[in-house]
């Protein structure tokens, strides 16, 4: 199982729209079973799912104190690929999330105020020992500062060669719990994070073949939400939203 985890210091970076995106992108693609999982308190993510009619990706409710007993749960039922959104801050509690993950991504959007807030969780994502990703969002097409912006951060790690553009498609497809793969496929949002899953995916199995690790045959689930524990069992986290 790949965990990959959306952090960022600065809010409104785009990790939610990112998670959702990537995640069902990723299911899309054949790489689930995909379970998305919300960390903030505000539930973003989770909203948006309660909006979704689709069964796939699963979503799972958690905290960040019950994030380490959910992902096992999930590892035990053969899920292949965990995204999870967390909330805006560089705190012990964002440490212990990367430390859970193989793979960070730190969405930015390229402005100065962006920039300088990248510092803090890309030293996180050091003091993890983890892999980071840093992915353009919100970018303008064909602007000079968009591409300074790649520049000063591939000065500090590996920037995704594909960019993310502002465009409103990425918000009005998640109104009712969509993306724009599903609700405009073919357009130029939808390619872009064709793109980006295919470049994280390929990022991932770099991952796997530095550890000698092999992908198994996947599992199939027979309901929507993914309920972790058996009946009677003490639950570690909350039921699926």
């Amino acid at each position: 199982m790949h965990v990959t985890a959306f952090c960022s210091q600065k809010g409104g970076s785009g990790k939610t729209t990112l998670t959702g995106h990537v995640g069902v992108q990723a299911e899309l693609a054949g790489a689930g079973p995909v379970a998305l999982l919300d960390c903030d308190p505000q539930g973003s993510l989770a909203a948006w799912w309660n909006a979704r009619s689709a069964e796939r990706p699963a979503f799972v409710s958690t905290t960040l104190a019950t994030l380490a007993h959910d992902l096992a749960a999930l590892r035990e039922r053969g899920f292949r690929e965990v995204f999870i959104d967390t909330p805006p801050a560089v705190s012990r509690a964002i440490l212990t999330v990367m430390e859970l993950s193989d793979l960070v991504v730190i969405p930015t959007r390229p402005s100065p105020h962006d920039l300088r807030a990248v510092g803090a969780s890309l030293d996180l994502a050091e003091r993890a020992r983890k892999p980071v990703v840093f992915v353009l969002n919100g970018a303008a097409p064909n602007a000079r500062l968009t591409a300074d912006a790649a520049v000063a951060l591939s000065q500090h790690g590996t920037v995704a060669p594909c960019f993310i553009h502002h465009r409103t498609t990425y918000a009005s497809s998640m109104i009712d719990g969509r993306t724009v793969g599903e609700v405009y496929p073919g357009s130029r949002a939808a390619k872009e994070v064709e793109i980006l899953w295919d470049y994280l995916a390929g990022q991932i199995e770099k991952l796997d073949r530095r550890n000698g690790f092999a992908r198994p045959e996947p599992r199939g689930f027979g309901r929507r939400g993914v309920q972790l524990f058996q009946e009677g069992e003490a639950p570690l986290a909350a039921e699926a939203l």
